[in-house]
């Protein structure tokens, strides 16, 4: 749950794509989410393309180990490769997709995409939170300096809600009075086992790990880190404000 008025507005429009009849993108991650991104973009092509009036390709999906069984189909015609600039390099990839994690090569990768033109789509809330001001600047110099690039960070913050295209774009000249909610799936799903179920903390915990709402390490979700991620992006989207992580008091 959540909610929130819109008082800084920003604009927001759909996604650019290249001229042509199709838009293809390339992969960082062949993970769980990666994954889901190929099968829900396989399964759904149609209905995508008369969205659009473009078909949406895989051209290649950058993995650690190109030689590990997936448990996604390979699209037709899509490369797995190990090397970034296998992506980076290739003018024929009009998107990038991040979904590796991780705030040091997924920057570098982001930022070298961002230069060359390529728009970037990402779920990566631990470095949006720490650099989007930053990120938000290279997208403007590289605009200006004759490129259309755009940032989408929809999924990175209660994605299934949605409130980030909400914040950008449909509540100007409104105010933001409170932001409140559950913003941590995890903490959700255990919340709500524990009032509904009558379960405990570890059994609900437990559980939330076996279906994949908690991350690797539980300590993100249940110690309050991952939404104090989240709530530093809804903040600077909502109020203009950045500040640091640190500053934003947490319990868990």
């Amino acid at each position: 749950a959540f909610a929130g008025v819109r008082n800084h507005a920003s604009s927001s429009s759909t996604l650019k794509m290249s001229s042509d009849d199709t838009m293809r993108i390339g992969i960082f991650g062949g993970g769980v989410v990666g994954g889901g991104i190929v099968e829900i973009l396989q399964k759904n092509a149609v209905a995508f393309e008369n969205l659009t009036g473009k078909k949406i390709e895989v051209g290649k999906i950058c993995v650690r180990d190109a030689s590990k069984p997936r448990d996604f189909e390979i699209p037709p015609n899509c490369e797995v490769v190990t090397d970034y600039d296998a992506i980076l390099n290739d003018d024929t990839l009009d998107v990038v997709v991040e979904v590796m994690g991780g705030t040091t090569d997924a920057k570098k990768i982001m930022y070298d995409a961002i230069k060359k033109g390529k728009s970037i789509v990402t779920a990566n809330k631990a470095l949006i939170a720490a650099s989007l001001v930053e990120i938000e600047k290279l997208v403007e110099d590289t605009n200006a300096a004759g490129k259309d690039v755009e940032f989408r960070y929809e999924a990175a913050v209660c994605g299934g809600i949605p409130i980030i295209r909400s914040l950008q774009s449909d509540f100007p000249g409104d105010d933001i009075t409170k932001l409140s909610g559950i913003i941590n799936g995890c903490t959700n799903y255990m919340l709500t086992a524990m009032d509904q179920k009558a379960q405990s903390y570890d059994d609900a915990l437990a559980d939330a790990s076996k279906l994949g709402y908690a991350e690797a390490d539980p300590t993100l979700d249940v110690g309050g880190f991952d939404a104090r991620s989240k709530l530093k992006i809804l903040m600077r989207l909502a109020y203009g404000l950045d500040v640091e992580e640190e500053e934003i008091s947490v319990r868990g």
